[in-house]
């Protein structure tokens, strides 16, 4: 394990309990500022995320921009490539896909101008800490190759960090949305 691959990890690893504090005490409708920020793009294509563990829960800011436009959701596609989006529906049938988040049952591929970006850990300029894999670096750059393309991190207060161990390949956050704050970068 190199330095960096170290760092990460304890990272990652103090992210987590701090997630899991957020997940425990969370308020109700804590994708109440999710909402606002979607309102300001309804039609647009989106992606969310099938929340899994402690992660916060976008589905009800989801379920609201369902009925403007198309919203994914992300179906990974095998280690080292990028995510694929398939369409969902709040009241879709879902059957499981891989690392045990939900996937709609039949994939109708659409493709996002805005995600919304599961995370461990945000930093104040727009540095995310996700799980290690690399999937929406990839996905970010590709789609950010074709057209602007918003990336809104979502997350507890309690997961942003002061400095986050970031790469050359990390793709930064265009905005993180909390259950209090806006931030834009």
């Amino acid at each position: 394990m190199d330095d960096l691959t170290a760092i990460k990890a304890a990272a990652r690893k103090a992210a987590f309990a701090r997630r899991k504090v957020a997940f425990d005490t969370r308020p109700a409708g804590a994708a109440g500022r999710l909402s606002e920020v979607l309102a300001g793009y309804r039609g647009v294509p989106l992606s969310g995320y099938m929340p899994i563990r402690t992660e916060i829960d976008p589905l009800p800011a989801m379920a609201e921009a369902a009925a403007h436009g198309p919203v994914g959701v992300p179906v990974i596609q095998g280690a080292g490539l990028p995510l694929r989006f398939s369409r969902w529906d709040p009241d879709g049938l879902l059957r499981e896909g891989p690392f045990g988040a939900m996937v709609p049952e039949t994939d109708d591929w659409m493709e996002p101008e805005i995600l919304i970006v599961p995370l461990v850990a945000f930093d104040a300029r727009g540095g995310r800490l996700g799980y290690g894999g690399g999937f929406y670096d990839r996905t970010l750059e590709g789609l950010r190759a074709k057209r602007a393309t918003l990336a809104i991190g979502f997350a507890f207060d309690a997961q942003e960090a002061e400095a986050l161990p970031l790469e050359p390949t990390d793709q930064p956050l265009d905005m993180v949305v909390t259950e209090s704050r806006v931030l834009s970068f």
